[in-house]
């Protein structure tokens, strides 16, 4: 999917989309390949207020250079597009979850980093502190089920193709605060 066709279907998903500065062309393509891409890895951020978590999400921090997502999803449910290519969000995970987001079957335990998932997955960063307290507010569940849900219908892809990062790689534990089978659900009924 190019670019224009991202921002269009996230759009047609129904999603305010905000653009941010050169996201288009904002990726770390020149530390490996993106693609081919499998599935939608969905993450919380750990960080608070939607101008300094949008920020983070661009630029990155020391030792972790920008853009860390293609889509950063603010507590008010917009989607703020920060990059588009390979995205320093996923890391090593394990190809066994790999091969079941690809067959679109249940996942087996995440249980050794041995795959490069910064190549074959979209990324949304969700603001959220990821303590179990911090809130997550309906219109941001929402957004977060409906960009999924535009990624799979663009590509053919079930909701079997949205993972959370915590089912990627041992050790993580975002997304916190709702589960991945809960969202699953939500992305399946809006394919139907």
């Amino acid at each position: 999917m190019s670019a224009s066709s991202f921002l269009k279907v996230l759009k047609a998903e129904g999603l305010t989309v905000v653009q941010v500065g050169d996201w288009r062309d904002h990726n770390r393509d020149h530390k490996g390949p993106w693609g081919p891409v499998h599935g939608v890895m969905i993450h919380h951020t750990a960080t608070r207020g939607s101008a300094r978590t949008v920020e983070i999400c661009r630029e990155g921090y020391e030792g972790l250079p920008g853009p860390l997502c293609h889509g950063v999803i603010t507590k008010d449910g917009r989607v703020h597009l920060v990059g588009y290519g390979r995205a320093n969000h996923a890391g090593p995970g394990d190809d066994d979850v790999l091969r079941a987001v690809i067959a679109e079957k249940g996942l087996p335990r995440d249980n050794e980093s041995n795959t490069d998932g910064n190549r074959h997955f979209y990324g949304f960063e969700c603001e959220n502190l990821g303590d179990g307290d911090d809130p997550w507010p309906a219109a941001q569940l929402e957004a977060i089920e409906r960009a999924a849900a535009a990624v799979c219908r663009h590509h053919g892809w079930n909701e079997r193709s949205v993972i959370g990062h915590l089912e990627w790689q041992p050790g993580k534990v975002d997304p916190r605060g709702f589960t991945m089978a809960s969202m699953r659900e939500r992305i399946r009924d809006r394919l139907k």
